[in-house]
């Protein structure tokens, strides 16, 4: 019996009887969740993040995401077979090894693999004989063999020889009541049939689906595939709202009725812009590695470049409206900004648009202040460490009556809209809020942006 078959069906066996120990590096918004759900479908999850604090609270049983049911962390690790660890040696002891960090774009606007290569360097002074290690992190196609690889094999173990290395790109969608990790379909890619086997095998026990591709590139490119699709399309319908609004039409009132149309239509729905660490990323690691080999994807560029401009557009709409309407100079104005999560109902500022806008009022010289039920203090963050400290106004009548404008920049659900059409002065709606519930407001001071 050789020994890539004889460490596969031992790997296969644990599987299979739930035995296998799995550790999931990154705890984050995907990390996290990908973890519980593993220990929810039987097998035993140490979680591993170089956060000392975060990982404290989660051993505390302390909910750390607010959109997780309240008790699911404490009672995964009540169980005793669920805990996390801010310590790389963790992992020697799993079998399956998950791997879900960052991957932002760098200061210069391309695809920035430093959290890859530090997880990869980390896991090769522990790899065992026998483990799978599965990437998860959005990437360009061809990293998982080309970046990762070289650095696990750093630990003296050949890939598809002494352990197994796959692809499996997370499909995680922060807040959605509808599909969660469990019941969205995986894919899973892998270099060879026995990978591919070990993917499938795992994975099927933990989603309600496992698709499996026949390589870690296909794999890769899927995600970014998907996500570039939504990409060019909502750059299609900011721009269609746009042209439409100047036609005296509201595009709120054509895509539900296009979406009746069983056939050949998707509805999109316009926005301030896009946000989130998936579809800002992807497009940009697409067409990085399209140029990389001699090609281009000129489309999804100008894509790119129309969604990176909405929110200065509509930051400059509103001091242009301010003025006209109001009276008021960009120096002289005070706007409210409701909400800064990059969408509705969670706590996730990532590459939100509403931190955009405010960038672009406050260089105009605009004062700019927000309300967030999910941000009551701006955390220190990654991506915006210099909003770090700043609060939460309290939505009231006399505060909101102290402002030249109130912006709707995410679509909350527990915020007093009624309340802000009585008392705003001016207000500027990018999310359909007040429509969409049919709330009065006067209309000589209402712009859809």
């Amino acid at each position: 019996m050789n020994t890539e078959f004889s460490l596969s069906s031992t790997l296969k066996d644990k599987i299979k009887s739930d035995q296998a120990h799995v550790a999931v590096v990154g705890l984050g918004y995907v990390g996290l969740p990908l973890a519980l759900t593993v220990h929810e479908a039987g097998f035993q999850v140490t979680g591993v993040d170089l956060n000392s604090d975060r990982v404290a609270a989660i051993n505390a049983g302390q909910r750390v995401i607010t959109y997780l049911a309240e008790d699911r962390i404490a009672t995964a690790v009540a169980s005793g077979r669920f805990g996390a660890s801010d310590d790389f040696a963790a992992i020697r002891a799993a079998d399956i090894i998950l791997i879900c960090v960052p991957t932002p774009l760098d200061s210069a606007g391309d695809p920035d693999l430093a959290y890859v290569r530090k997880a990869g360097a980390s896991l090769s002074a522990h790899l065992q004989p026998g483990q799978l290690v599965v990437l998860e992190s959005t990437v360009w196609p061809g990293a998982t063999q080309t970046v990762l690889r070289p650095l696990l094999e750093n630990s003296g173990l050949s890939a598809g020889k002494d352990f197994f290395l796959g692809f499996s790109p997370e499909r995680e969608d922060p807040g959605n009541a509808v599909h969660h990790t469990n019941t969205i379909p995986k894919i899973v890619g892998g270099d060879d049939p026995v990978t591919r086997d070990l993917l499938k095998t795992f994975y099927e026990k933990v989603v309600s689906q496992a698709v499996p591709v026949d390589s870690c590139a296909i794999a890769e490119a899927v995600k970014l595939v998907e996500n570039t699709f939504r990409t060019v399309n909502i750059a299609y319908v900011n721009e269609m709202k746009v042209a439409l609004d100047q036609m005296g039409i509201d595009i709120w009132d054509v895509i539900p009725a296009a979406a009746t149309k069983p056939f050949g239509y998707m509805p999109f729905y316009p926005g301030p812009g896009i946000g989130g660490d998936c579809i800002p990323v992807s497009p940009v690691f697409l067409s990085w590695r399209a140029r990389d080999v001699g090609s281009a994807l000129p489309l999804v560029d100008l894509a790119r470049s129309y969604t990176d401009t909405t929110p200065a557009t509509i930051a400059q709409r509103i001091i242009a409206d301010m003025s006209v309407k109001a009276g008021v100079a960009a120096a002289q104005a005070r706007v409210l900004l409701l909400g800064v999560s990059y969408k509705k109902d969670i706590e996730d500022s990532r590459v939100s648009p509403a931190i955009a806008i405010l960038r672009h009022l406050e260089a105009a010289g605009v004062t700019v202040h927000y309300h967030d039920p999910y941000f009551p203090v701006m955390p220190l963050t990654r991506d915006d460490p210099d909003l770090a400290g700043r609060q939460s106004i309290d939505l009231t009548a006399g505060a909101l009556a102290g402002y030249d404008a109130v912006l709707v920049t995410t679509d909350h659900t527990h915020v007093d809209y009624a309340l802000v059409a009585e008392h705003a002065r001016l207000v500027f709606d990018s999310r359909n809020v007040f429509d969409g519930r049919g709330i009065s407001i006067d209309r000589d001071k209402f712009t859809k942006v």
